[in-house]
């Protein structure tokens, strides 16, 4: 039975992980080139599935897990994390950002769509204002000075958005067929042995330092493995549109971090954004609600 509020808490709990990220790397910036960055979280956070796995006892259902949707899905997650971080190094922070996390959820609308489950006309309005909020308070804290704008680091930013949508569409299907811990063990798995590699042919060999070590484990653990592990259980509840939307809370997380933690002092755009996001994430729950109380049709 569907719980979408239950759906709901867990993808904001998920985005509240999230909204870490940047956080930590402001306290120990780490030394290693971006997508070793991306790389590295995703092995760390396929080592802590395989202990959740083990430690629940599903290992058994590995099996039993379809091969092909499993492979797009970790083929997607490890596009997503080489793009996202190639294409911020090469858009800047605030434009990278702001076009990798709002095209995320415009992608996932237009694909449910193409699949037969158009969003109704509630989705659509509350994407529009979160992805508005979002975009004005990435955009609010400025890019790299007198950095031109580049249309391949806009393209990658663009394949991220993508990238992360078809993630969470076919998670969506995969968890609703197996535990969610088990899928996401998959499939983290597999983006980190399509990750690695890659990393090491583009940004060359790997050499760590210990607060690289300390960024990574907090990443893959915190960040990765447990923010994804609330994100594909929410999967079952929420439609996996609604959850590339929800996910918009991560900036509004990192937002109220950098004030209180870091000691920021972003301005009022900043703050209208975050107002917008949470509106347009309202609408969307509101919409979601409507949506799992209505009788299906036939």
């Amino acid at each position: 039975m569907r719980h979408p509020l239950r759906g709901v808490l867990m993808v904001l709990l998920a985005a509240a992980c999230w909204g870490t990220t940047g956080t930590a790397q402001s306290f120990a910036p780490p030394t290693l080139p971006a997508y070793w960055v991306g790389a590295l979280r995703l092995a760390v956070s396929a080592l802590f599935f395989a202990v959740v796995v083990w430690a629940g006892g599903s290992g058994r259902g590995w099996r039993g897990l379809p091969f092909k949707p499993v492979m797009l899905a970790g083929a997607s997650m490890a596009a997503y994390n080489l793009a996202f971080f190639a294409g911020v190094r090469a858009s800047g922070v605030a434009i990278g950002t702001a076009v990798a996390l709002g095209s995320g959820p415009i992608w996932a609308g237009l694909l449910q769509a193409l699949r037969g489950q158009r969003p109704d006309a509630r989705w659509w309005l509350g994407t529009v204002l979160a992805v508005a909020g979002g975009v004005l308070m990435v955009g609010s804290g400025g890019g790299a000075a007198g950095q031109p704008l580049s249309a391949t680091g806009l393209a990658l930013c663009l394949l991220a958005g993508l990238s992360y949508a078809v993630y969470a569409l076919v998670n969506a299907t995969l968890v609703a067929q197996a535990a969610p811990s088990l899928v996401t063990g998959a499939v983290f798995a597999l983006a980190a042995l399509f990750a690695l590699p890659a990393a090491a042919l583009i940004a060359g060999p790997l050499t760590l330092a210990a607060r690289d070590l300390a960024i990574a484990a907090w990443l893959g653990v915190v960040a990765t493995g447990i923010a994804y592990l609330l994100f594909s259980h929410a999967l079952r509840h929420v439609s996996g549109a609604t959850g590339v939307t929800l996910a918009l809370a991560e900036p509004v997380t990192a937002f109220a971090l950098a004030v209180t933690v870091v000691g920021e002092r972003p301005g009022w755009a900043a703050a209208g954004g975050g107002l917008l996001v949470l509106a347009g994430l309202g609408v969307v729950v509101w919409g979601e609600v409507r949506s799992a109380g209505r009788p299906a049709s036939t």
